[in-house]
């Protein structure tokens, strides 16, 4: 295969050992988003069989997802410390240990606990994923690999929900994370072989109150953005979300103003200096707001207007991860070949186009309508993702690929978080008690169409810039 070919000055590992290499991540991060999916399916019996109310049990998602976040930026600066193969080995073995911890729960504070755990594990070794990847292999594959990686991410979306029922159907819900053992043993032991260990000497002091800072400030937005799935009026909410906002926003003035000083920052803001990687970051998060949107206001869209099934909403979700299964390895080749900012413009105008569709649908929609309309998402946005994140890699040095890939993470974190966020602000003043569903469910997919308007524009400013 050309992606484990060797050509005179290839950058990264030689063929056999990128194939390991390769392998590790990509069980990796199989083991991420089917951990993910599936929990989120299995709130309802996890809830049943510990005694617990629903809004309780929503703390098992949110306990991985409020400690993953916390975390993503301080991992993604002790990388370049410790190296890559040392991280990403303690983020494995920990996400694995957390997963046997959180199958052989028994009441909801210790499942709890176990996946706050689990949820570090899982953002050492996402945060440093795709610089892995860009270690590697050379730049020549990069746009291969990384549309590769989106593919997996698609796939394992995909597979998980109907993998997660099955399990439920036939096992119970420990099952869901125990099954993540075998693959972690096997991505650890790949890791350990394959995976290169480069590593820069401190220059001083970890900046541990620059690693505090991040972690409130991104730890608030999450917890801002959750504040609208608590029980409460909507005024209580908004109250609630905006305090942990104004802490969010006081702890990230301080965090900027710590990393300008610091003799060796957290984050280097020099790294934002690049107009291209400045823009290809605010461009994902735009894009992430607009999918984390969708992502919420399609179920209500599906079950409460049109009164279809769970099962058969699930089912109206596959075309969207089918149609960038479709795109994706085909924008990482043409992203090798031509500028990445003009093929993941290209995608965002797709996605822009499909998502104003799925704004127009009628009050009665059939299956194979929306079926359409999401596939015309997928495809524009597996267009878009691969190029984008080949271009934020490639606008950052070799050195500073571990920053890069966290600020990746971070933007998808946070994109998706506040694109949830908004559509809970619309269905808490549009639609509090269920009534007038269908127009809050209208308004959020239409706003998610002006951020992918945002997101477009931001990617059409950065093709007339040259190279930094």
């Amino acid at each position: 295969m050309e992606l484990f070919s060797t050509r005179s000055g290839d950058e990264g590992l030689a063929g056999r050992e990128r194939a390991l290499a390769m392998a590790a991540v990509m069980t990796s991060t199989t083991m991420a988003v089917f951990d993910g999916a599936i929990v989120n399916v299995a709130l309802p019996p996890i809830a049943h069989a510990l005694a617990v109310p629903a809004q309780s049990a929503v703390w098992v998602a949110n306990g991985y997802l409020l400690s993953a976040a916390m975390t993503l930026a301080i991992f993604a600066a002790l990388a370049r410390r410790v190296g890559f193969r040392t991280l990403f080995a303690f983020g494995l073995s920990l996400f694995t240990l957390a997963s046997l911890g959180c199958a052989l729960s028994s009441s909801l504070s210790t499942l709890t606990g176990w996946r706050i755990v689990q949820g570090i594990g899982g953002a050492a070794t996402l945060s440093i994923a795709p610089a892995i990847l860009r270690s590697v292999f050379p730049t020549r594959l990069l746009g291969r690999i990384l549309g590769l990686h989106a593919l997996l991410i698609a796939t394992s979306t995909a597979i998980a929900p109907v993998l997660g029922g099955t399990l439920l159907e036939a096992l119970s819900w420990q099952w869901l994370f125990a099954i993540n053992i075998p693959l972690g043993a096997i991505a650890l032991t790949l890791t350990l072989q394959a995976i290169p260990n480069n590593s820069t000497p401190g220059r001083g002091p970890f900046d541990i109150a620059g690693a505090a800072l991040s972690a409130l400030m991104l730890g608030g937005f999450i917890m801002a953005a959750n504040a609208f799935s608590r029980p409460g009026s909507p005024q209580t909410q908004l109250w609630i979300a905006a305090g942990y906002g104004g802490v969010a926003m006081a702890a990230g003035l301080l965090f900027i103003g710590r990393q300008r000083r610091a003799p060796q920052p957290l984050m280097p803001l020099e790294l934002f200096a690049s107009a291209r990687f400045s823009l290809a970051a605010l461009t994902s998060l735009a894009s992430f707001v607009s999918q984390g949107m969708t992502f919420i206001a399609l179920p209500f869209l599906f079950q409460s207007v049109y009164g279809y099934s769970v099962f058969t909403s699930a089912l109206l979700f596959t075309p969207w991860p089918l149609g960038i299964m479709l795109a994706a390895p085909h924008a990482g080749r043409l992203a090798d070949r031509y500028p990445a900012a003009l093929i993941s413009t290209l995608g965002l105008g797709i996605f822009t186009l499909g998502l104003t569709l799925l704004a127009l649908l009628p009050d009665q929609a059939q299956s194979w309508d929306i079926g359409i309309r999401s596939l015309v998402c997928g495809l524009g946005f597996g267009f878009f993702q691969s190029p984008n994140n080949r271009e934020m890699l490639a606008n950052a040095s070799r050195e500073n690929s571990g920053y890069a890939s966290g600020v990746l993470a971070i933007m998808r974190t946070f994109g998706q978080c506040l694109g949830g966020a908004l559509v809970g602000v619309i269905l808490a003043v549009l639609a509090p008690a269920g009534a007038q569903a269908a127009g809050a469910v209208r308004l959020s997919l239409w706003i998610a169409v002006l951020a992918t308007v945002l997101a477009l524009l931001f990617s059409l400013s950065r093709i007339r810039k040259q190279p930094d």
